[in-house]
């Protein structure tokens, strides 16, 4: 299995990109909403890599961030989402907005992504909130606040632990990066963001 490849982006169209590494081309479907995040063609980048194996089919999956990738990983455990579907949310919806989709039960956000359908959107939801609750039922962590730490919201804090929980985190981790990010008058999705920069997997 592979986990990311660095080397030079010599093509790219609207659906795949070629990176060469060591005088290989590696077609990598990466729609172009995501690789026009790499720059021009001729630059070294790194791309993160799921490989999907069918019987009649071997595909390399690209992604310009961990985080992008790790919410592809979350998404194909839904029912009915298969890598294609799944890369098509990734390609169109960052992470946070996700979190904050699944958290408000927000269908129409969802069904702007474009080849989403309203039951496919609902099962996202269903799907990702009820690992969420087996999560947080099974788990006896206590209150991680970091040092200093307080919050004169503390329903907003446990909304973006619980959003990042929504994307595959653990609670331990959840509640150390949101300590860290957390600032008074912050929208839930801004503190969901700069907490997801902070997670190290």
């Amino acid at each position: 299995m592979y986990s990311y490849i660095k080397g030079t982006l010599v093509r790219r169209t609207d659906e795949v990109i070629v990176v060469e590494n060591n005088g290989i081309g590696y077609e990598i479907i990466c729609p172009f909403l995501m690789s026009s995040e790499l720059g021009p063609c001729g630059e070294d980048v790194i791309i993160y890599l799921y490989q999907s194996v069918k019987e009649d089919d071997i595909s390399l999956f690209g992604f310009t961030s961990q985080e992008q990738k790790d919410m592809f990983l979350l998404l194909i455990t839904v029912s009915s989402v298969g890598p294609k579907s799944a890369m098509s949310v990734c390609s169109q919806i960052k992470p946070d907005k996700l979190a904050v989709a699944v958290m408000n039960g927000d269908v129409k956000a969802l069904t702007n992504v474009k080849g989403l359908g309203k039951k496919t959107a609902e099962r996202i939801i269903l799907e990702l909130r009820d690992k969420l609750k087996k999560t947080s039922s099974a788990s006896s962590s206590p209150v991680i606040s970091g040092a200093g730490f307080t919050s004169s919201d503390p329903s907003l804090f446990e909304d973006a632990v619980n959003a990042l929980m929504v994307l595959g985190y653990k609670e331990d981790d959840s509640r150390q990066a949101v300590s860290a990010s957390y600032e008074d008058g912050a929208e839930l999705q801004d503190i969901i963001k700069n907490s997801l920069k902070k997670m190290v997997r």
